[in-house]
């Protein structure tokens, strides 16, 4: 009986030597990283749903929308309807992209303009696209403390700017607007202007808007309430974006 004991005692501490061996060749990840799932791939197609725009989905995607007007078959003044099916992805043969690739035009020091005190006169509601020749010469959207700026590599792909709740929110450039609405996520009661065939601007967090889709604007027109909705505060989050990919702000808008 003993020397059965002995036997297994010394098996036991084979084994645990053994383990501790395939512990040291096969270590457990990082707890950091344990349990964490796989990305998930990003959706090929999107379901319209009432109150979207070609613009505002392709907005929400990271899109240009001039590709995803052509990935699914969509002509000028690019109509969608509820229950529409979306292909955010370009078929199989086609490119990425029609457009040559370009890098965007930056601001110069003639296209500096003071912020407006008050807004100009609303034009009349057209449905016509805006003028798109030309450099642009954007002005700010409103006054207040910049309380963060963009970050090409973080989440904040614009400016966020300080004010009370009320406070006047100006057009940064003429255009025509192309999504009004609450249904992208994280921006709150969001406004979209197209300005040319390449630049749109994103006005998010607005509490009383002055504009619908399809009205003209002017440059320094009042278009909306600074509020908080979607966000914690009183704020404008304001983006820009060139064929569909977020650029600085503050490389088009005048220096403070």
């Amino acid at each position: 009986m003993e020397r059965m004991n002995s036997c297994l005692k010394s098996c036991g501490v084979i084994l645990f030597a053994a383990g501790l061996t395939a512990c040291s060749t096969f270590p457990l990840p990082p707890v950091s990283e344990q349990g964490k799932g796989l990305r998930q791939p990003e959706a090929e197609y999107r379901v319209v749903q009432p109150g979207d725009t070609l613009y505002s989905i392709a907005w929400e995607s990271g899109r240009d929308y001039q590709d995803v007007a052509r990935w699914n078959h969509i002509s000028p003044p690019y109509l969608i309807q509820p229950g529409q099916r979306l292909r955010l992805f370009p078929p199989a043969g086609a490119g990425r992209t029609s457009r040559p690739e370009s890098k965007p035009p930056v601001r110069s020091d003639s296209q500096k303009k003071p912020v407006p005190d008050k807004p100009e006169t609303a034009a009349p509601a057209r449905r016509v696209p805006p003028a798109a020749a030309g450099r642009l010469s954007w002005v700010w959207p409103a006054q207040g403390e910049l309380l963060e700026r963009y970050s090409a590599n973080g989440p904040n792909k614009g400016i966020d700017v300080a004010g009370k709740k009320g406070q006047p929110i100006f057009a940064a450039e003429v255009g025509q607007v192309v999504y009004q609405g609450g249904g992208l996520r994280g921006y709150g009661q969001l406004i979209i202007i197209k300005h040319n065939a390449d630049f749109l601007s994103a006005y998010a967090h607005c509490d009383k808007i002055y504009v619908k889709e399809g009205n003209v604007i002017k440059r320094g027109q009042k278009i909306a309430d600074m509020g908080n909705s979607g966000t914690d505060r009183a704020k404008l989050h304001f983006e820009v974006r060139y064929r569909g990919a977020p650029v600085d702000p503050q490389d088009y808008l005048p220096r403070k």
